[in-house]
């Protein structure tokens, strides 16, 4: 089994707030993980620090078995595409010099922008439905279209290792099942191994291969979509009292909240507590 990510005896935090001590967790070649838990519980900061965005106070993070400290940022985006919470998105550029530079640390000197690349992104706008805008300045996108098109600069990236941060924010029901089934179709074309965070536990164990549990500065449960969310798990990591039961369209867990009212899940909630 091979790993894409690994992280060894991580601890991370900011300023003098430790999120996680002593983390062990990898991330299998060609697999979709996703990262999921309570507000607050540390999923954006693991994400960060798996793209060298955060630097771990002890611990390393190895990028393809080589610690990712030892690689120039030119060679990690080359082998790890970041899309993060909120990028900050550039004035005075359209959705096509957006997407366009995702081809950058593919690029030098000796390799000036070739055919190759202008097809990627061609094929990274079309993917993510943001083609037919892709002359607009990007300042004005909606929420949604603006999502898309940094989609569409990761992808153009072509890197065997993604990395999205809520990648379905700002977007509806129906763009969010466009963006993880067009996630899924990228790894199952591509063989990218992708690890994402998301807050929508349902489509989480739909999309994803492994589902990690984060909590309480640690993994409190680790495995396929069935095995991690139980009810004893959704009580423990969010408070909440909730039936699994089976999605009626793809056969995965669909998490059913139970009202308040409900003394069995109250009864729940607090002998997770």
């Amino acid at each position: 089994m091979t790993m894409a990510l690994q992280a060894e005896g991580l601890t991370l935090g900011y300023d003098q707030v430790t999120v996680f001590s002593d983390l062990d967790l990898s991330i299998e070649e060609g697999s979709i993980t996703t990262l999921i838990g309570a507000n607050g519980c540390g999923k954006s900061t693991l994400l960060k620090a798996f793209g060298r965005l955060l630097a771990p106070s002890r611990g390393t993070v190895r990028l393809g078995g080589t610690p990712i400290r030892h690689l120039s940022a030119r060679e990690v985006a080359r082998r790890l595409a970041v899309l993060p919470q909120k990028p900050l998105t550039p004035a005075a550029t359209s959705v096509r010099d957006l997407v366009m530079r995702g081809r950058h640390p593919h690029q030098s000197l000796l390799r000036p922008w070739t055919r190759e690349d202008q097809e990627l992104v061609a094929e990274a706008m079309a993917a993510t439905g943001v083609g037919e805008v892709a002359e607009r300045d990007v300042s004005a996108l909606s929420g949604g279209q603006l999502q898309r098109a940094w989609i569409a600069l990761v992808l153009a990236q072509a890197t065997p290792t993604i990395l999205l941060d809520e990648p379905t924010t700002f977007l509806d029901l129906a763009h969010q099942l466009d963006v993880l089934r067009l996630v899924r179709r990228i790894n199952a074309e591509r063989g990218s191994t992708i690890v994402m965070v998301l807050h929508d536990l349902s489509l989480a164990a739909r999309y994803s291969d492994r589902l990690v549990v984060l909590h309480d500065g640690g993994v409190l449960a680790d495995g396929d979509p069935w095995s991690v969310l139980t009810p004893q798990v959704l009580a423990t990591a969010f408070g909440l009292a909730a039936d699994v039961i089976p999605d009626p369209s793809s056969g995965t867990p669909l998490v059913v909240p139970l009202e308040p009212a409900d003394s069995g899940a109250l009864a729940l909630v607090e002998a997770a507590g």
